[in-house]
């Protein structure tokens, strides 16, 4: 059983941060990539930003590119998302999710096995 625990999210306003984590726990489970979606009530999951943990390589949606930024965290199976300069576009539910495969297109929810239950930005004008 894999499990993604988020923390993090939270109330600002615009032009603030906020720091998002996320931990995969499971005894075996080792993933190759993680990564950040987000949906908002009108809108499907989309992808934000992922990391693949091989090369580090790391992958950005256009609209937060230079703002955002994944990293890996300290413990294995981490990653932490560090948003700057929030817009109140940018509020919506930030899902973590993760895969233990290779070869995948990150920007693609259907390429992740393991999410997490979702954390809520909110980013006030």
């Amino acid at each position: 059983q894999v499990q993604l625990v988020e923390s993090g999210g939270g109330l600002v306003q615009a032009g603030a941060s906020l720091r998002l984590s996320c931990a995969a726990s499971g005894r075996t489970f080792r993933s190759t990539a993680m990564g950040w979606f987000r949906q908002t009530s009108v809108q499907e999951r989309k992808f934000a930003v992922a990391i693949r943990f091989e090369d580090d390589s790391t992958y950005y949606t256009d609209s937060v590119r230079g703002r955002f930024s994944i990293s890996r965290g300290n413990a294995s199976n981490t990653v932490v998302l560090q948003m700057n300069s929030l817009k109140p576009e940018d509020t919506a539910v930030y899902y973590c999710a993760a895969v233990d495969k290779y070869y995948i297109n990150y920007h693609l929810p259907s390429a992740y096995d393991y999410w997490g239950q979702g954390t809520q930005v909110t980013v006030s004008s």
